[in-house]
């Protein structure tokens, strides 16, 4: 994938910046469903421990993961975007923060040499702006995969997964792949997932 500089993205069009902001607007109704049924609100510190739940859960496996990797071996990881590696639901702004548990697993696994792959739902034309919210947060994004215009007319989790076959066809082993909803996971194309709490699809 060819990468250009953020002095060519800044002719950014208005109408992305605008439908990039509408995806950072917070759910109205995120609910739990943990305990025998009765709705509550998610608040922001709830889901940042459930997350971090789930990344105390990767982090062992990854590193002992990274350790074992065979000569010459192309480690990724593959993560979805929103309520996964960046705070869409809990936020009104630009760039929209990190989530902070995923951001710290990220680093770690970029840092012993793993690539980061994102793919998601998002439509194409936000692709640029996207690309510089997660580099601005820290991450260090091998690729990106958004939507084109034919894939808006596809089942979500076939195209996640054809992503993820696209990757390995480049010689990458995926060894984990992390996001919030089934259809980031399903499909296959990965050693490990790791489901981030949606709340019943609460969460985007």
């Amino acid at each position: 994938m060819t990468r250009r500089p953020w002095a060519r993205r800044i002719s950014v069009t208005t109408v992305s910046v605008a439908a990039l902001a509408a995806m950072a607007a917070p759910a109205e109704a995120a609910t739990t469903s943990s305990t025998a049924g009765a709705a509550a609100k998610v608040d922001y510190a709830t889901w940042q421990q459930d997350c971090q739940t789930v990344m105390n859960d990767a982090l062992p496996y990854l590193k002992q993961r990274i350790a074992a990797a065979q000569p010459g071996e192309k480690q990724a990881i593959v993560f979805d975007i929103d309520n996964t590696t960046l705070e869409t639901d809990f936020g009104f702004s630009f760039p929209q923060p990190a989530n902070k548990p995923v951001l710290n697993v990220a680093r770690y696994a970029q840092e012993h040499g793993v690539k980061l792959f994102f793919v998601t739902a998002r439509p194409g034309i936000v692709y640029w702006p996207t690309e510089y919210n997660l580099e601005h947060d820290g991450y260090d994004v091998s690729g990106l995969y958004v939507r084109g215009l034919l894939d808006l007319f596809k089942d979500v989790a076939s195209y996640k997964t054809a992503q993820r076959v696209g990757i390995e066809n480049q010689g990458y082993t995926i060894i984990a792949n992390i996001g919030n909803s089934a259809t980031d996971l399903s499909g296959g194309h990965a050693e490990k997932t790791y489901k981030l709490p949606d709340y019943n699809g609460q969460l985007s």
